[in-house]
């Protein structure tokens, strides 16, 4: 009979210099590091192994010897993360750390696992190395030759450099949140006001073409012209699991559970109404980019902040902030383990956060009836009343 493996003896097998990268999320904690990436690096010949941590918009790097980085992941998902993932040239495993502190590990062994396979992955030790993409210069892929981004050879496009950039920096979102979607039935995603946008095909990709998930993909959208040219695009690449429909946000219903909601610059409201829908309907995982805040901008009144709310752009802006903390805490108050992250560079587009929330295995009702006063008491404070508020 085979022995259990245990956390130890996985990173003792696995962290050396067939490592590729080790990712620790899902913290415990949201007011502090939120990842962090552990990989190999040649420093002056020798083997060490760089820690980084990815703190708000800061991120933090230290070089660490073989025992040293073993001992600190253990720590660190004893303690601060409840999500491991492992990727070796020999293997990948998944570590996944209960409220209670049990471990359940999940580890395969990877295609090209046999000694001296000419397939074999080549591990980079480089301090400097090149970053390394979801979506691989070099590889055609349909939708991002349609977009401009890439030539048919597969090169990316220089002008268009940026955009391949922003769609490799939401799927890194995706992949963070894959240990919460099951490979053992269907995957139901929707996304509201899916407009022109090309991220739903990303999804589709990934997900289904390059992970293997069976998936059940939903665009939403209010424009007959922008649902007609999205199903040719499906039917042009044989994506035959991704719809595109005519329809409301708020009207719409599902007839099956909803494993995820994804919403991108979904005009004002109607992105708290997508949120309010993901809600009642379960949703594991909720993504989405807000856009054109405008609700708690005609709202908001405080005599204390007069002095900074006299200028309309300064207004504007912490209106728009304000309006994403909101759904943001009105979301964590629902059993969500909710964070607000960077999507692109600021210099790109001011609209550049991105609000994740992942359904709590477990819920804390204090902790939840906590948040939701907060939320209140500063509506309250501010004189607003957002359009999430209302509908949870």
């Amino acid at each position: 009979m085979q022995a259990e493996l245990t956390l130890q003896t996985l990173l003792q097998e696995t962290v050396n210099e067939g490592l590729y990268q080790i990712i620790l999320s899902n913290p415990r904690a949201k007011d502090k590091v939120c990842k962090i990436k552990i990989r190999p690096v040649m420093v002056k010949g020798g083997l060490l192994f760089q820690k980084t941590a990815y703190e708000g918009t800061q991120v933090f790097h230290e070089n660490l010897k073989q025992s040293e980085i073993i001992r600190q992941t253990q720590e660190l998902l004893a303690h601060d993360f409840r999500q491991g993932e492992i990727e070796h040239r020999q293997c990948k495993a998944i570590v996944m750390v209960s409220k209670k502190g049990k471990t359940t590990i999940k580890r395969r062994q990877t295609e090209n696992a046999g000694a001296g396979s000419e397939t074999e992955q080549t591990v980079q030790f480089s301090h400097n190395r090149i970053k390394r993409h979801i979506l691989e210069e070099g590889i055609p892929v349909p939708f991002l030759i349609d977009l401009g981004v890439q030539t048919t050879e597969g090169r990316i496009v220089r002008s268009r450099y940026d955009k391949f950039k922003q769609i490799n920096r939401f799927l890194e979102f995706i992949e963070d949140i894959l240990p919460t979607l099951s490979k053992e039935r269907t995957v139901r995603i929707i996304d509201f006001g899916c407009g022109k946008s090309y991220l739903i095909f990303a999804i589709y990709y990934y997900l289904h073409e390059l992970k293997g998930y069976d998936v059940d993909i939903t665009g939403l959208d209010l424009k007959a012209a922008v649902i007609e040219d999205c199903n040719r695009l499906c039917e042009k690449y044989g994506y035959e699991k991704l719809r595109f429909v005519l329809g409301d946000i708020a009207a719409y219903d599902s007839e099956s559970a909803v494993d995820m909601v994804v919403t991108l610059h979904a005009y004002d409201t109607a992105t708290d109404h997508a949120l309010a829908k993901a809600v009642q309907w379960g949703a594991k995982v909720i993504l989405s980019v807000p856009c054109c805040q405008h609700e708690v901008n005609r709202q908001i009144h405080s005599d204390e902040l007069e002095p900074l709310l006299r200028y309309g752009i300064i207004k504007e802006r912490m209106a728009a902030l304000i309006t994403d903390a909101m759904r943001a805490n009105l979301l964590d108050a629902s059993g969500y383990e909710t964070s607000i992250l960077e999507f692109i560079d600021m210099e790109h587009t001011p609209k550049n956060l991105l609000i994740r929330a992942v359904k709590r295995q477990e819920g804390d009702e204090r902790r939840q009836r906590e948040t939701r006063r907060k939320a209140d008491a500063v509506a309250e404070f501010l004189h607003i009343d957002p359009a999430l508020k209302r509908l949870l």
